[in-house]
Parts: C-alpha cells; structure tokens; sequence
C-alpha cells in the first residue's frame, strides 16, 4: 500500500496524466461502452462463461477437464469453483477466454447458480447439464430442481440488463427465446426453449449402456423429450471412450469459444444419443414409451407433466429425505473435515443435555461452530 501510493505521488509530481486510477477509469468505461480491441487496435478478445451443474459425483469435474485437454486428477467440487480457458483463433490472434464455473453438491446447493449469472454476464452464457445415466431414479428430479432453479436467476436478472441506449454500440443483447429461435425450427410454436444456450450431457454411459433395453429406451426417449422441450442440445458421453468425449468436447467448445459444433445425429436409443439442437421433433421422438403403464389413467396438466408421470412410474423418484439432510453443507461427508466435526459432536452432545435437563431452547449454528 505504501509504495503504492508513493508511485501516486512520483506520478503527480512528474505531471503524468494518465494515473493508474485514470487508466482504470478509462478500462472501465472502455469495457462498458463494448470497447474489447487490444490497445494496438487488434482483434477483440471475446468472452464467455459457461455454468457445468448437475447430478452428484455425476462426472461433470472429469469431462470439463477433459475437455480442456488438461492432464489433471479429478477431485469432489466445494460447493461452487472457477477455472478459465482460453484459445486462440488462429496465429497471432488475441486468446478468446471462456469463464467456467462449476457448481458442485447436486441439487443441495442450487441457490449458488446466483454467482455465475448477472447482468454482466447474461449476454455470453450457457449452460451445462450433466445428468448421471447410471442414476434413472435421481435424474428427472436434478433436472427440474436445477434447470428451475437456474431458469429463475436468468429471468430475474434479465429485468436487470438495462435497456438499449440509441448511439451506443456493442450492447448487451436481450435474452428472449423467440428471438433466439429461427422461424423454422421445429415445433417453435410448442416449445419453451431455456432463455440461455443450453447442453445436457448424460454421463456415464458405460454403465447405462449394460441396462435392460426397455429401461434404456425410456430414459433416451425421455431426455430427448426434454432437449427438444428446451431448444437444447442432447449428447450421451463417457469418460472411458474417447470416441464420446470428443463428440461431447465439440459441443462444449461451440458453447465456451464459439467454434462450430459437429454436424453428426445419432438419435437410435440403443446407441449413445448425440442430437444437436434443432435436429430433432415431437414427430420424431414420439409418444411416451409405455412400459406397463397406461397413459390414459394419468391426469396430466400438460406434455411435459406427462412425460415426468410416465418416467416416474418407470423409475420411481428417490427419498427426499437424504437431499434435505444434506441441504446442511456440515452434515455432508464431501467437505467433511475429521478434527473440527469430532468437536462439533461434542458440542452437539453438550447441548443435547442442556436441553434435557433445562428444557430449554438452545441452538447451534449449523455451520459455525463456537468454543
């Protein structure tokens, strides 16, 4: 701080008028006036940010890395972690950058989706479903509770983007999804598409790929069900196979740098599912599939609420009893810390005799522990 303010000093008394405070001000207001070329008047630098979420220990740590090509062990994600990407678009070019934001913890945590989506950053975002395939009876309940929780946050900053000012360029384009569409995608009329880009992954198909046939086609006519649903894309990937990776990495360098994603359609639902958005139909994906349940003893408000009757009577939805217990980050053995939970029991034990003895309300913080 003190040398800081001694290179203040030295600049005035040398009468040097462009001041680091003044060349901050003049970034800042270069940055919002759309101002991104490089001070040699080059290329601008285009940025990105990219939300992963998703399933519990479903895999989204591991194809991230993959997809950026780095050599490192996965670990379990703290609540909400930051990395970033950068690529070049060709030789000497400015390095594009993708911001990539990784929400861990499942659905117990969705509330942290507020982080990554702001005014700033609503022009230039998508999103990343990873839905465990291993995992049929969690599935449809992290999708809705996550894409809901994200969908909220989205419109709720988008009242926040202010509006177009005549004379000014590079403005923060509005996210309206009849916007985005084009006239001719299919079933424009029926849809609701996500109000940002939006990819699910199914993840582990290793393992979903050994399910009984009539299971499996369930849970791809379902998802594929939901793509569509969402004006997203749909792609079925392992970390095992690199054939899936690399068709997962195309889409995921089309979100996070702009490249063009592959043209290649599998949609057969015996085979890994790779469906960019806009290939795909009601007409092509058909009816719910019918596996010993009858359609017409369902009393469903709309398509969509059908489609999650059906697939709930397939693969009934797991407890809400464990999701709730680990809505308390304590209590969840991903951030368990040995030594401090130890003497938090402790101090649970006390304060359970305090309220036998006394019959008073004593509380402890859920996250905070006191000595």
């Amino acid at each position: 701080m003190i040398c800081l303010f001694f290179f203040y000093f030295l600049l005035r008394k040398w009468n040097v008028s462009d001041t680091l405070w003044e060349l901050a001000a003049a970034e800042v207001h270069s940055r919002e006036s759309g101002g991104a070329e490089d001070r040699d008047g080059g290329e601008a630098v285009n940025e990105r940010t990219v939300l992963l979420m998703g399933s519990k220990a479903g895999g989204k740590t591991s194809i991230l890395l993959r997809c950026l090509d780095r050599d490192e062990l996965s670990k379990p994600t703290l609540a909400l972690e930051y990395t970033f990407g950068r690529r070049a678009r060709g030789h000497n070019t400015p390095k594009d950058i993708a911001h990539l934001w990784e929400l861990g913890g499942g659905t117990s945590l969705s509330d942290l989706v507020q982080i990554p989506i702001t005014p700033v950053t609503i022009s230039c975002l998508s999103v990343i479903l990873v839905l465990d395939l291993s995992k049929p009876n969690a599935l449809w309940g992290t999708m809705e509770k996550l894409l809901q929780a994200a969908q909220a946050h989205l419109e709720r900053t988008s009242s926040q983007v202010p509006k177009s000012k005549p004379g000014v360029k590079h403005q923060t384009p509005s996210h309206s999804a009849a916007r985005v569409l084009p006239k001719d995608y299919p079933d424009r009329e029926l849809i609701s598409p996500f109000p940002v880009p939006l990819l699910i992954v199914g993840s582990k198909y290793d393992i979903f790929q050994e399910f009984d046939s009539d299971k499996k086609k369930v849970v791809s006519k379902t998802l594929r069900f939901i793509a569509h649903y969402y004006a997203a894309s749909l792609v079925f990937t392992s970390i095992k196979s690199e054939s899936l990776i690399s068709k997962t990495k195309g889409f995921f360098l089309h979100l996070a740098f702009g490249l063009e994603r592959g043209k290649t359609v599998s949609s057969d639902p015996l085979k890994p599912l790779i469906i960019p958005a806009g290939s795909d139909s009601f007409g092509q994906i058909g009816s719910p599939p019918t596996v010993d349940v009858d359609i017409t003893s369902l009393h469903a408000k709309n398509p969509k609420d059908l489609w999650k009757k059906v697939y709930e009577r397939v693969f009934p939805p797991e407890s809400t009893n464990e999701q709730r217990e680990l809505k308390d980050p304590a209590k969840d053995p991903q951030y368990s810390e040995p030594q401090i939970d130890a003497m938090r029991a402790q101090k649970d034990q006390v304060i359970h005799y305090i309220r036998v003895f006394s019959g008073s309300k004593v509380t402890l913080c859920p996250s905070v522990v006191c000595f």
